[in-house]
């Protein structure tokens, strides 16, 4: 019977890491895709705090971790909320489109 170790873990992780930078660099566009891709990223990062802090036998990470899940939902909400408002002021969430809130 096959164990699951810490090396499946940190492979899962590089692999939703992965994921995640090619969502973000090769879609430049929909703000929604950026948002999930940037969640992908803290996600990965989170399952290595997980996967370290089992592995040694601490709880630091698994801490570390609920402290980052409540930032990045704090982060996902003001993306959300700010989406909301560009859709209803300007009726699209394409980014090339948004040069008009330049400085």
């Amino acid at each position: 019977m096959m164990t699951v170790g810490l090396t499946h873990y940190l492979v899962l992780s590089a692999i939703l890491f992965t994921i995640g930078l090619f969502g973000f660099f090769l879609n430049r566009r929909n703000l929604i895709i950026l948002l999930m891709s940037v969640e992908l990223i803290l996600l990965s990062a989170n399952m290595n705090f997980i996967a370290f802090s089992t592995w040694f036998g601490d709880t630091a990470g698994q801490v570390f971790v609920f402290f980052v899940l409540t930032v990045a939902a704090a982060e996902a909400a003001i993306g959300l909320a700010i989406l909301v408002l560009l859709f209803r002021n300007l009726n699209t969430i394409n980014v090339e489109k948004l040069d008009h809130l330049k400085g």
